[in-house]
């Protein structure tokens, strides 16, 4: 039987995991340059820690686990016959691999918050899994690169968290904007157009604007029990200017009298005018009324990214979820966290052309076998480069020397060594560089620099 790959899975060829490891070690760099320190938490989680965060679709495209043994012996025969799965599930099932990494470390804070040192800053860089449907750019099974801060409700933490998406992705070479909105300010419109009762159908279809334009974002909402008028109240919102603060000004008149919404315009207002001081450029940071990501745990700020120069989802997101470890027993602990795409900068970079040579892992010296003493000599030689931090390996048979020139070529192998009977007796090394064609004696301790 032919082996094959569970659906939206893959295997990384070396070539792919050093080029991971690149971008992994820019963000890791970059976090700790910001003050953050590393966690890893379990690759599964109980199932009551993750149901019921991230909204019922979130619910839906949890991985469960199965109970060990026989785990149908204690189901109930009745929900078993009427095939109610939500039922069975809590009775086949009381472990699910983690979905993100903002639950996971929600429930760390709960249970270590009396050990902890607030505000606490964290990053974490492990695998997440989702039943989702694979497509360009979504997996099943991808690595979620996080920074989280949590026991701060200044807004400086929304400024910094800009500050670390722009200066990692410069670093990565790729261009980004990055959007920004407010569930205060949603939450402001839902009341602004009477219709807080209906705030996530509201946003839901808010959400799709740039997929499924105005009229498809009015058609949802009317299908979604919204009256027209209402609707007509928010037209404004399809009319948007390119200058953030100015349609942040527009929100401020609208809102009168409107608590809620004016709280999340001063916020957004903030951030945005202390990002321009520290030398943001606008074009890289924009209001982006629409964006209703993940708002059944976001009470604040919500941020996305997107690739200027690539048609691919976003490649990192994030917001201010100042109850999340309310759902755990602990009060008072706000947060707020962003995320950066690993499979999909990864993507990107490699349709932009964006790796740097460097970024590719290979030995640097192949030793030609001679057999015998040549063979001794050698590995003794070998032991020295490493010893220096060099990577050098030996061709494990006294094979054709055409032999080894073909697997050194398909190694991408850039120095092939010859250590022969006439270099011991002299005290040199013979090597060709396989990039420039070039063949050099030199002494060993030249060599060996």
């Amino acid at each position: 039987m032919k082996p094959s790959l569970a659906k939206g899975t893959r295997d990384f060829t070396s070539l792919e995991v050093a080029r991971r490891r690149y971008i992994i070690n820019t963000l890791q760099k970059n976090f700790e340059l910001f003050g953050f320190q590393p966690l890893e938490t379990p690759s599964f989680e109980n199932l009551s820690t993750l149901t019921g965060k991230y909204g019922e679709e979130g619910d839906r495209l949890i991985f469960k686990i199965l109970n060990s043994g026989d785990y149908t012996s204690k189901v109930n025969q009745e929900d078993w016959e009427n095939k109610s799965h939500q039922k069975l599930t809590s009775q086949i099932s009381d472990k699910a691999l983690r979905y993100d990494l903002t639950v996971p470390f929600a429930r760390f804070v709960a249970m270590n918050h009396n050990q902890l040192t607030f505000p606490f800053k964290r990053y974490q860089i492990q695998p997440v899994w989702r039943a989702d449907r694979p497509q360009k750019g979504r997996f099943r099974e991808f690595y979620q690169c996080d920074a989280d801060v949590v026991g701060s409700e200044s807004l400086l933490q929304e400024v910094d968290l800009v500050q670390l998406y722009l200066k990692s992705f410069a670093e990565l070479g790729v261009s980004v904007t990055i959007h920004i909105n407010n569930r205060k300010i949603l939450s402001g419109l839902a009341e602004f157009a009477g219709i807080t009762d209906k705030l996530i159908d509201f946003t839901v279809a808010l959400d799709k604007l740039d997929k499924i334009g105005k009229d498809g974002v009015v058609k949802e909402l009317l299908e979604r029990g919204i009256a027209q008028e209402s609707i007509d109240k928010l037209d404004f919102l399809f009319n948007q200017s390119d200058d953030a603060l100015e349609n942040l000004l527009q929100l401020k008149e609208k809102f009168a009298g409107n608590e809620t919404g004016l709280k999340g315009v001063e916020e957004l207002e903030f951030v945005i005018t202390q990002s321009l001081n520290l030398g943001v450029d606008i074009q890289n940071l924009v209001f982006d009324i629409t964006l209703a990501r993940g708002l059944d745990y976001y009470t604040g700020a919500i941020f996305e990214v997107k690739a200027d120069e690539v048609q691919m989802g976003s490649i990192g997101g994030g917001g201010r979820y100042d109850n999340l470890t309310e759902v755990f027993g602990v009060k008072n602990i706000p947060g707020i966290g962003i995320s950066f795409g690993l499979d999909r900068i990864y993507l990107v970079m490699e349709e932009l052309g964006l790796f740097p040579e460097g970024a590719t892992s290979k030995t640097e010296y192949l030793f030609a076998n001679f057999g015998g003493n040549e063979t001794v000599e050698a590995l003794k030689l070998i032991r020295q480069l490493r010893e220096k931090g060099v990577s050098a390996e030996m061709y494990p048979e006294a094979a054709k020397i055409g032999k080894q020139f073909t697997y050194s070529e398909k190694k991408g192998i850039k120095n092939l060594v010859f250590l022969g009977e006439e270099e011991i007796k002299n005290g040199t090394v013979t090597y060709k560089d396989l990039e420039a064609g070039e063949q050099k004696t030199v002494s060993l301790e030249e060599f060996l620099g």
